[in-house]
Order: structure tokens, then sequence, then C-alpha cells
């Protein structure tokens, strides 16, 4: 036999064995390639590597103990954003390859495509632009293979930069040098640019216009200090950024954004060892919430503020804790470390739409709202607000996916019949493609209450499908007829298939728990349309997906004045006392009219809710009348059973 047919080939005291080894996971834009490439010429093996359908493909001949520790090196020595599984290994065999090289993309044809999000700034990246003898000194975008945008940059796959926002700007020799060279960290980093071919500020104020990079730099912060609100342009959209400790300012934001009470976020610098010098001043994370806030994806996480925080009362009004992130572009950490203090950075829309992400809408849309505008003239293709978490018994809980975490990816503990898009619900919307055993996860939308948030929400049916090469051949909805995206589902040539709200949720425990068998689940939130026609919310079922009976609820009781009782929680706690025989009249315009339609059942309809369940408790015990925002109650009874 040949001994090249077997892959292994004795040479002196080591035998050169070949291998095929298929990588798959988050391999795509996190500069997989190159690292193989690397550690390939750093143990002396020659071969190949590729990408192709979402996957990277390595050919690797040499000694059998270098392929070992190649193979140990692949998943442990493995790019920070990359998260690799080795898919196969198999012997393969000898071609005689004299060097290492890479391969350039394949066009996908298959289903295994895995979409990067959108990353912070990594430290080499931070170190070069900090020092005054480099070209990209204080280059607000600044990025290499292991940091910067890459979802919201992503027009169409294979990722390569003619297939990005960065097509349009031209590789200048130097950047073309370090795209070209593999040892390089920046060999094909898409989004590569520097001051000399890359995208550029510009700042725009009544008194001033300017697109020189340090003077719109120091223009910017110096209407912060003034007190100004500012709409800045990141990666997945527009902020709305001031003072974090000027009350005067936030007040402004709050009455120009028409926010009087709903939390707003605050942007902290990078600063000290752990970067988290600044944010320590002004709340205490707890070790589990320190680790998700220094996270590459760079969450806004909810922490509670320090007794002695000499932050804007006016930042999260009753509540005790606080929306924190770190920066994570290039232009943030430049910003606030000149400010040398926390901004508020909120997200740059209409209330409930999604964030702003053209230069020319934010001018018009956020006219009323800002002061001046920091742009930038890179493109964003589609938004990403900010993703939220919360720590919940030691274990971060994604409350909002959004720039970094999304597109979320999960693995359904079963494979999908057909490919199935579902759309989520009305309020807080976000959208879901499933094919196989995959399930990916869009950023939030928002509420489907405006043209903008309908654009916004069908660009992503679209894109998520032309991104991952996947067409839907069934449609999920939420069973509410009055939904958006109820009627949007109904207007397509597909099949529908509407599922229960509370349903839903018990279906997405069992997959989290890859559960069998049935389950016992308890539903407990908000409200939700039910089989019945009445409003569930504090539902037991038995079964398993597909298959929930509901055996148990809350008592429904009778409720006045359709989707009011949200944002009007006086209305929860009258129905319930009115429900047990109490006289009790709230103090407010309208309390007596509801008062007659409830007697009558004029306008009202039955629910089980457990969320108006605490909407009433908060008018009991705090006399929160009026809600805002929805569950500013529960929110503000949370807080004061939190300091008890």
């Amino acid at each position: 036999m040949n001994p090249a047919a077997t892959g292994f080939v004795p040479t002196g005291n080591a035998a050169i064995v070949a291998r095929q080894i298929v990588i798959s996971g988050r391999v795509q834009g996190v500069g997989y390639r190159p690292f193989v490439y690397r550690i390939a010429h750093e143990l002396g093996i020659s071969g190949l590597v590729r990408n192709g359908g979402g996957k990277v493909f390595i050919l690797a001949e040499g000694e059998a103990g270098a392929l070992e520790k190649l193979q140990a090196a692949l998943i442990d020595r493995a790019p920070p954003l990359a998260r690799p599984v080795i898919q196969s290994l198999d012997y393969a065999e000898l071609s005689g390859l004299r060097s290492f090289a890479i391969e350039p993309s394949e066009l996908s044809t298959t289903t295994d495509i895995h979409i990067p999000p959108d990353y912070f700034t990594c430290d080499e990246c931070l170190q070069e632009m900090s020092s005054d003898h480099e070209r990209r000194y204080r280059y607000p975008f600044i990025n290499c293979t292991q940091c910067g945008p890459r979802y919201t940059l992503i027009e169409s796959m294979p990722y390569d930069r003619p297939n990005t926002s960065m097509r349009d700007f031209q590789l200048c020799d130097a950047c073309r040098s370090e795209y070209e060279n593999p040892l390089d960290r920046r060999f094909h980093a898409q989004p590569l640019a520097c001051p000399d071919c890359g995208p550029t500020l510009e700042f725009v104020s009544a008194e001033l216009q300017t697109t020189d990079t340090e003077a719109a730099i120091q223009a910017t912060i110096a209407a912060i200090r003034r007190g100004a609100i500012i709409a800045i342009k990141g990666v997945g959209g527009y902020h709305l950024v001031c003072d974090a400790c000027n009350d005067a300012a936030v007040r402004d934001l709050r009455q120009r954004k028409q926010r009087p009470h709903k939390p707003l976020a605050v942007l902290f610098p990078f600063a000290g060892k752990d970067g988290l010098a600044v944010i320590r001043k002004y709340v205490a994370p707890t070790s589990a919430e320190a680790h998700r806030i220094v996270d590459p994806s760079r969450p806004i996480v909810l922490v509670r503020k320090r007794s002695d925080c000499s932050l804007s009362d006016e930042l999260a009004p009753g509540l005790d804790e606080l929306g924190v992130f770190l920066s994570y572009s290039p232009l943030h950490h430049i910003l606030l470390q000149d400010f040398n203090g926390p901004v508020v950075a909120t997200s740059g829309n209409l209330s409930g739409e999604p964030v702003i992400t053209d230069n020319s809408e934010a001018t018009i849309r956020l006219a009323d709202i800002a002061d001046v505008f920091l742009h930038h003239n890179r493109p964003i293709i589609r938004p990403a607000d900010d993703a939220v978490v919360r720590v919940i018994g030691g274990s971060g809980q994604l409350i909002r996916p959004g720039r970094g975490s999304a597109p979320a990816e999960f693995l359904l503990p079963r494979a999908v019949e057909v490919p199935t898009i579902a759309l989520g619900g009305h309020m807080k919307n976000t959208i879901a493609l499933a094919w196989d055993r995959r399930v990916v996860v869009s950023p939030h939308v928002g509420d489907l209450d405006s043209p903008r948030s309908m654009q916004v929400f069908e660009q992503l049916i679209a894109d998520m499908q032309d991104l991952y090469g996947v067409s839907a051949e069934r449609i999920i909805h939420d069973l509410h007829p009055g939904y958006a995206s109820t009627r949007w589902a109904q207007q397509q040539l597909l099949p529908c298939i509407a599922v229960q709200h509370h349903r839903a949720h018990a279906s997405a425990l069992y997959g989290e728990h890859a559960a069998t068998g049935s389950w016992l689940v308890f539903a407990w939130d908000g409200s939700g349309y039910g089989d019945d026609e009445t409003l569930w919310g504090g539902e037991g079922f038995i079964g398993q997906p597909g298959d929930w009976q509901r055996t148990a609820s809350f008592r429904p009781f009778q409720l006045v004045g359709g989707d009011k009782a949200g944002r009007e929680p006086w209305r929860s706690a009258a129905a319930l006392a009115w429900e047990v025989g109490e006289n009790w009249m709230p103090p407010v315009d309208g309390a007596a009219l509801a008062a007659t339609a409830w007697r009558k059942s004029i306008n009202t309809f039955k629910s089980s809710a457990a969320g108006r369940l605490f909407d009433a408790a908060a008018v009991f015990v705090m006399e929160r009348q009026i809600a805002s925002f929805e569950g500013q109650g529960p929110m503000e009874l949370e807080s004061i059973a939190a300091g008890a």
C-alpha cells in the first residue's frame, strides 16, 4: 500500500501525517483564518485554510505531534471573539504541500452561515489609538479582526469588504499592505480604515459645521460641558447624549423626548486595570455584573446605585438600579476620556421606534430634541440598539437583544419541520428565524405602532433570510388578531400558525432546558390574547410544545378601558376593589365614569394577567395612579422591596 494514501509517511525519527479538519461555530469575521495561518507557521505545518458555508476547512500536513498541538490550539488559543467547535477531524491523503496558505472565501450555498455581531474595541486598538506616534492616533474608526462593527455594516454574504458599507472607502497603500499580510492582525479586517482612507466625523450646530476630526471631537465635548443635548451617530444608530451629572440637562432631555420617568442608560469611560474604575464610583456591581459589563458585547447592565451616587437623580427616579455600560466604540473612548466622566446615552429615536441610523433622517427627526449633531459617513445597513442584561441568580439574562449580542443564535432541542420565521409580539418586538436545529434572533425592533417600526420590521425579516441563505416556508405569529405582526403575516403567501402568547413562554422555557415528557409550567406576566378572547397572564399549563393544556389560571377580573390599563394602573386597582365589593374610588379624572362602565360591563374585558395585579399593588402601596411607561409601578415596587 502507498503510505501517502493513509495520510502517514515516516521521515527520519518523525512521521508526517495529514488531517482534514472542519471548524464550525462563530468563526466568520473574527480573524480565525489568519489565526490558523499563524499557528500553522509557528508549528511548522503546511497546508491550507479556507472559508466555506460558514465553516472553516483546514488541510494540515506535518509531524504528528505538531498536528496534535494544532488541534488543541484551534480551541484553546482561538481569538477571543471566536466560538469554534471542531465538527470533524479526518485522515487525509498527503499532497506534499510545502507551505501554508489562506485560500479565498467561497460563496456559501449552505445554511451554516454565522453572522458576527458588532464588537467592542480591543486592547491592542485602544493602545494604538492612544499612541501619538501611530498613524491611527485618536482615530475614531480604528478596528481590526478582533474588534469593531460587523452585523450593522454587512449588506450580503460572504463577509468581504465589497459586501459591506465599507465598499466605497478605497484602502490606501498602508492599509492595503496590512489587509493582505496574513501575519498582520488586520489581515482581511473588512472594516479596516485609517485617517487617510476611512470614514470621517462631521459636527453640526447652529454656530459651527466642521469635518475636521479633532475639531469635531472638541466641539462635542464643549457642548456636553455646557449642558447641551447631542445626537451622536455610533455603531448601530444614534445616541442622545448629555452630562449624566447635570440635572438640568437630563430634565431637558426628558422633556424633549417626552420620557418623564423611564430610566436612562449611562455610558462610562473605560478606566483602570479592569475598566471599571469610574463605574465603581457611582454603582456597586457584583462580580457577576462586573463580568457582564466588561464582556466584549458591552451590554447595558442593570446595577444597584451606591448610596453616595452623585449622578443626577433624574436618571432613574424611584429606582435603586441604573443601566450602565462601558465605552465600546473608538469614538466613545475618545469622547469620554476627554470629557472625563459619565454621560447619558439613550437611544436616538422617537419613543418606541427603532433607533435612527441615517444622517439626514436624524437631522430632521431629532431636530426638536438635539441641540447639536455628531455624524459620521460610514453607512449603517440596519439598526442595532444597545443590548440590555440583568443578572439574576448569578447568571446574566438578556432582557433586550441588541448591538453586541444580536443576531443571537440558539440550538433547538430538535429540528423544525420547515424553515420558519417567528414574528414576535406587538410591543418590544424581535424576530426569529429557525431552520434545522438553529434559531437566530434579531435585535430589538421596538413597538410596531409606527411606519418607521414596520419598515425596520420588514427589513429585518428580509435581511435575516438573505444573510443566512434561508427562505421561510412558514410564519408563526401571535394569536392577537389586532397586532401589526399578525396582520402582516396574514398578507403573506405562506402558511401561518397563530400561537398564544403564554404558551410561547412555556415552550421557550421547555426549550431552554432541553426537556422531555410533560411539564407543569407557570407563565405569569403581562397581558396576552387568550383562546377565549380574554386577556391571559397568570396561567398554568401542562404538556409540551404544541400541546400545552391550560389547567389553571388566576381568577379573571373585569377591567375597564381596553389597552389604557397598562398606562393607567388605577384601573386595575379599582377593578379589583370593585370585584370584592369595595366602593373604592381612585382620585383621578374619569374614575366615576369607569365605575359606571364597569357595573354595566361597557367597554370591559376579563383579565387574569399577573402584570395587572402588580400594577394594582403599586397603586395601593405607592399611589402610582398613572404610569408614564409600561411597568413603572411594579418596577418602583420592586425597588422598594429590594431596599427593605
